[in-house]
């Protein structure tokens, strides 16, 4: 089994006395992971909140009732805990009243789960979240060589666990991906109301990586308006199918100030939203260097989790054109990324960006250097 960054985190957040939350989109590991950690352990349990059963008899759950459900474990795992009525209570009730038991709740949605456990388990409680297979985490399974090698079939079917030990399996995993979870677990949160609509936004979204999005042009394209757009896509980041990144801007004036950038999490699911999983070298250059810049974004943004990193990131564009992929500020140290699948194309920082940001520094992120971006 592939070794999960965070294991050793909450093993010590448990060993502090602290419930654990662990976050994430189906079938990225959670359970394996959960399973891994108490592997050999005595009194374990392990209940699941898709079965209809374990919902049921922990609704309206008080302290006693849950004493007698627990029985004589010192550990419970909570499987899928957005699905369970009032979960938070259940937490909090197992929290303040036995204290002698270990407790890790998993959730697919923070939609639906974190605003719960937030506020009833404030202070008490450690939030990790868990990806797709991370880059670093697969070169300490086999070796920095394969997975370089391996970096065109990571661009096309992406990091899911399943994926990635499914070779020559990859698209039939990622229908599967998509049918049991993205667009059915997805269209059950409220607030979602068309699937063809949420189709449609998605793929807008995907033939949009590396590029700056508008709501109202989207709006316009699928034919819904730009309130719902923003809506559609707050509940597609907190299912972590997408995420923002926001534009940078202090010192110049025609730095672009309120745009965004939307990036997938998983390369295979993007790829699969526009049903093309032509292999790199006949895709177009460009095209190519979106799908870097949304695999390398993404994989950063990995890092800086598992890391606990509070860096804060952006993308620097101005209005004459001039952009850089990734800025990261962290304790008042600028870095800035750009990222080049070409390792012999010839980068330099924009000057008016080097002049406005003094003694802040410039990398270019290539296959060749990937591991000193990713991994150490």
């Amino acid at each position: 089994m592939i070794h999960r960054s965070i294991e050793d985190n909450i093993r010590k957040a448990l060993a502090g006395k602290k419930a654990v939350t662990i976050m994430g989109a189906r079938q990225v590991g959670k359970s394996t992971l959960t399973e891994a950690l108490f592997s050999g352990e005595e009194n374990v349990l392990f209940l699941d909140g898709d079965e209809a059963d374990v919902r049921a008899i922990l609704k309206d759950a008080t302290s006693t009732r849950l004493r007698a459900i627990f029985g004589k474990a010192t550990t419970v795992v909570i499987d899928e805990a957005q699905k369970i009525d009032d979960i938070g209570n259940v937490l909090k009730l197992v929290t303040d009243k036995m204290k002698d038991i270990r407790l890790v709740a998993t959730g697919s949605s923070a939609f639906e789960l974190a605003e719960e456990v937030n506020e009833s388990l404030s202070g008490r409680k450690r939030e990790f979240k868990l990806f797709p297979l991370s880059f670093k985490e697969l070169v300490d399974d086999s070796s920095l060589l394969e997975q370089t090698r391996l970096l065109p079939q990571r661009l096309l079917y992406g990091n899911y666990p399943e994926v990635v030990t499914s070779p020559g399996e990859e698209r039939i995993v990622l229908k599967e991906l998509m049918d049991s979870y993205l667009y059915k677990d997805v269209l059950n949160i409220k607030g979602i109301a068309k699937q063809d609509k949420l189709e449609s936004l998605l793929r807008a979204l995907a033939f949009q990586i590396g590029s700056q999005v508008s709501y109202n042009e989207i709006a316009n394209l699928i034919r819904i308006d730009s309130k719902t757009v923003e809506k559609y896509i707050d509940i597609l980041e907190k299912c972590y199918i997408i995420f923002r990144l926001p534009s940078f801007a202090r010192n110049l004036r025609n730095e672009l100030k309120f745009d965004k950038k939307i990036y997938f999490w998983d390369m295979g699911i993007r790829n699969a939203i526009i049903g093309n999983f032509a292999p790199i070298e006949l895709r177009d250059h460009r095209e190519v260097g979106h799908m870097w810049e949304n695999w390398l974004v993404a994989e950063r943004m990995k890092k800086l989790e598992y890391d606990r990193s509070f860096a804060s990131r952006y993308f620097w564009r101005t209005t004459a054109k001039k952009e850089i992929d990734l800025i990261e500020e962290e304790d008042g140290k600028i870095t800035a990324y750009e990222f080049k699948w070409n390792p012999e194309e010839n980068v330099s920082c924009p000057k008016s960006f080097a002049e406005a940001y003094q003694g802040a520094t410039f990398k270019t992120i290539t296959p060749s250097n990937v591991f000193e971006f990713l991994v150490e």
